[in-house]
């Protein structure tokens, strides 16, 4: 016996902290020609789904929960935020691993989003990326719930120039390489659309240890095959998987895509895991797009809820890795179509629908219509259609004040909350809406710029005068005029001026059409105050002039003497072009001799 003891806790805490260890350690091995991943000394096949309620911590518990019956083993995330330590660790708690995500930023708008940077000349926003990369690994490697690393996300995609993919290529070798060196527990796996970035990996990025390839629809049982024939011998992970996604249909109806109809949305899922991925030697899994839910374009394609209601893709995910059947059945929708022809807005079109449903339980219908023209956020949203009829003595829809295709769904939802959804295409002559310059989202008044800090329209993103001084806080909580949060700006200089616009789409000047249609809007208000007195501010909305391709439709400004009390200022909007407001707030001070805080609360368009 030895001279000491151990206490028995001290003895049960030192295992356990083993065990949280030692559960954190992933490893690539090849065995008998096949690729496996292996967490600790176990193999672990990925069946998992991208996740995108990452902002909804509370009902974090909720979530992985419900993954975890679906059969879901593992999740992916393309960044991380101030939540993503609460996300791993109400994970770990439900046995769900995660790819924690490292986002790199895209050299032009594309299918990703609206960014544009340069890997040529932006030395310094290569330097923010690399850094920001290690600061992520240190912070979660040791991290029980961390399967591996996701570096980058479609960016070869969203790039223009073989000179520009080069340049990437070797920050993100730089990037790979350091954390290996940094974190030799986790393995790395960058991701790109289909192959684009196999050529790019091969020559200039060895020290990624998985190749994530985002594939949809059938395409993916080439995958593999494309790996063979580039001599690859690394493994891959299926990192977006669903049905075939728009940019592949080939098939159009009055000039938009066919859409896939729901019962191919879930054979997708649900037999190509089996068919296409399960059975290939270097594939170790895949994740399915998309854990969330959505409002738009996007939402009844690919996601899993749609305004909260389930969609086939739940159910597919849940037999695909489980193998068992919905618990309630989706309402299928067996016939929806319109008259071929075109017609003026404003015209009711009567609808052709037949459903049916297993359940035979009460049944809403609704009607709603979408249009692919214009900026991003114009073309993914989904607006209401007015309508009237009922299944028995059928419906028509009136058709809205657009010119040119329209798509239109019908949702069928039933008691269990699951929502069937069909759509087709019609052609509309409206020659008000002809005239429209520039086609961009619309919206309902009251439009809010600012309110509690997510999910607010326009981003802080064209920084202006002493730009190294400028700090933003988008959710400030300290004495906030209402809610939970306010916007603070804070300028640390006692000398210079400075300026923040919030536009849409970031990081733009005027390059990209963007921003939304305020017509209608009477009034631009704001609620405001200093953290001292004489602070002057020039605040209003509009900063991209004429000479752009895609300028503000209007600007507006007041100069105020900001006081450190709460005051409402209000600007009158009579007789402006609302049409593009693509800059919905500018914010422009000075020093006034020492650094300074600007507050800002409920800055609406009524």
């Amino acid at each position: 016996m030895n001279s000491y003891q151990i206490h028995p806790i001290l003895q049960l805490l030192t295992a356990c902290l083993f065990c949280y260890q030692a559960s954190a350690q992933t490893t690539v091995r090849k065995i008998d020609n096949d690729w496996t991943l292996m967490v600790g000394e176990k193999p672990f096949e990925i069946k998992g789904a991208t996740f995108g309620y990452a902002k909804d911590v509370e009902n974090y518990d909720h979530y992985f929960q419900d993954l975890k019956s679906l059969g879901v083993n593992t999740t992916r995330l393309w960044a991380t935020d101030k939540n993503t330590g609460k996300l791993l660790d109400v994970a770990h708690t439900y046995g769900i691993k995660v790819m924690v995500g490292i986002w790199m930023r895209h050299g032009r708008p594309g299918m990703e989003d609206d960014d544009s940077f340069d890997y040529l000349e932006d030395k310094k926003g290569m330097e923010v990326m690399y850094n920001n990369a290690l600061k992520v690994v240190e912070k979660y490697k040791d991290h029980p719930a961390v399967l591996s690393w996701g570096i980058g996300n479609e960016v070869y995609l969203n790039m223009a120039t073989d000179a520009e993919k080069e340049a990437y290529s070797k920050l993100l070798e730089s990037i790979c390489s350091a954390i290996k060196q940094q974190d030799p527990n986790h393995p790395i796996t960058s991701v790109e659309a289909w192959t684009f970035g196999l050529e790019w990996w091969q020559q200039f990025v060895p020290s990624i240890d998985i190749y994530g390839l985002n594939s949809y629809g059938p395409g993916v049982d080439l995958l593999a095959n494309e790996l063979e024939k580039r001599g690859i011998d690394k493994p891959y992970i299926v990192t977006e998987f669903g049905v075939t996604g728009e940019w592949d249909i080939k098939e159009k109806k009055n000039g938009v895509e066919v859409e896939p109809n729901d019962q191919q949305k879930y054979d997708a899922i649900a037999k190509g895991y089996q068919n296409w991925i399960k059975n290939k030697p270097a594939c170790l899994g895949v994740y399915v797009f998309h854990y969330s839910n959505g409002n738009d374009f996007i939402a009844p394609w690919l996601l899993t809820h749609y305004k909260k209601m389930l969609r086939p893709q739940y159910w597919a995910i849940r037999e695909a890795y489980t193998g068992q059947k919905p618990i309630n059945a989706v309402p299928v929708i067996t016939s929806f179509t319109l008259p071929d022809s075109e017609a003026d807005s404003g015209t009711w079109m009567p609808v052709s629908l037949g459903v049916s449903d297993v359940e035979n339980e009460r049944l809403d219908i609704s009607f709603y219509y979408n249009q692919r023209t214009g900026s991003r956020k114009r073309r993914n949203q989904i607006n209401t259609l007015q309508f009237r009829g009922n299944l028995r003595e059928g419906f028509e829809i009136q058709l809205p004040k657009e010119h040119g295709p329209i798509k239109v769904y019908v949702n069928v939802k039933d008691s269990f909350n699951n929502v069937g959804i069909a759509s087709t295409a019609v052609v509309v002559r409206d020659e008000e809406a002809k005239q429209r310059k520039y086609l961009v989202a619309k919206t309902s008044l009251p439009f809010y710029v600012y309110k509690d800090g997510t999910g607010n329209p326009y981003i802080p993103s064209a920084y202006m005068g002493n730009i190294g001084s400028i700090e933003v806080d988008t959710e400030h909580t300290d004495d906030v005029h209402s809610g939970t949060t306010s916007l603070r700006i804070g300028y640390k200089a006692f000398q210079d001026w400075y300026g923040v616009g919030f536009v849409d789409p970031p990081n733009d000047w005027g390059e990209i059409l963007g921003g939304y249609d305020l017509s209608g809007a009477k009034t631009f208000s704001f609620w405001a105050k200093a953290s001292k007195r004489g602070v002057t501010a020039k605040i209003g909305f509009g900063l991209i002039d004429k000479d752009k391709p895609f300028p503000d439709t209007a600007k507006k400004e007041i100069e105020i003497k900001l006081t450190p009390k709460w005051k409402k200022y209000t600007i009158d909007l009579k007789k402006l072009d609302l049409s593009c407001i693509r800059s919905g707030l500018v914010v422009v001070s000075a020093s006034y001799g020492s650094p300074h805080y600007i507050y800002l609360d409920d800055v609406v368009f009524e």
